[in-house]
């Protein structure tokens, strides 16, 4: 075994050691702003009417990437308050983890709405779809954060499943309008659910 590559991975598990109360501390904010920007574009979708599956879809993604650029910004900004330096190996082996299946979303997302016919593909499909990749991608990251990450991932994954189910057994309707009430209260409700249980928990433990 490479010396040097076992001191630097020692290195790394330290540092995480080190960081959780960061990375625990930055979290609630980046899970409220994600939940509030979740139903707001929900609520934004429905009200301007966003029903196309190409105009539905480019929609949601760029309101993923507002989401992802803020929640970095917010890692950043608690980063400089703590004197930390912001891209650590922390926060890379995080993004490393997380990259993979937010590349293949991000992909196979904007492949399909650029390759298939206008109408071709169903719009109440994209959200299960999105909650599943999204599910793997922070179930990956959380084995380098605080172990409610993990858990956080797998309760996507299973309401993607159940959502699907949903879809397929017609207990939800495939409108537009289903669809951003969906994306709103998966994607928004449960992170603003997940930043409030952070945020009081936080301040208990603080406390003590």
């Amino acid at each position: 075994m490479d010396p040097n590559w076992a001191a630097e991975h020692l290195q790394v598990i330290r540092t995480l050691m080190e960081r959780s109360a960061i990375y625990r501390r930055a979290l609630a904010p980046v899970m409220l702003l994600l939940g509030i920007l979740g139903i707001l574009a929900g609520i934004a979708g429905w009200g301007f009417s966003v029903s196309s599956s190409r105009a539905f879809g480019w929609y949601w993604i760029a309101v993923s990437a507002v989401g992802i650029s803020g929640a970095y910004l917010m890692v950043r900004r608690q980063s400089l308050r703590d004197a930390e330096p912001f891209w650590s190996p922390p926060t890379r082996r995080v993004t490393q983890a997380a990259l993979p299946a937010a590349f293949i979303g991000f992909v196979v997302s904007g492949l399909i709405l650029l390759v298939l016919p206008q109408g071709s593909l169903e719009i109440s499909w994209l959200p299960p779809i999105w909650m599943a990749l999204y599910g793997c991608a922070i179930h990956a990251a959380g084995f380098f954060m605080p172990r409610g990450m993990k858990l956080f991932g797998w309760l996507f994954i299973l309401t993607s499943c159940a959502v699907g189910g949903a879809l397929t057994l017609s207990w939800i309707p495939r409108t537009s309008v289903s669809s951003h009430w969906l994306m709103g209260a998966c994607f928004g409700g449960l992170h603003l659910l997940y930043g409030i249980y952070l945020y009081f928990t936080e301040d208990r433990k603080n406390e003590a």
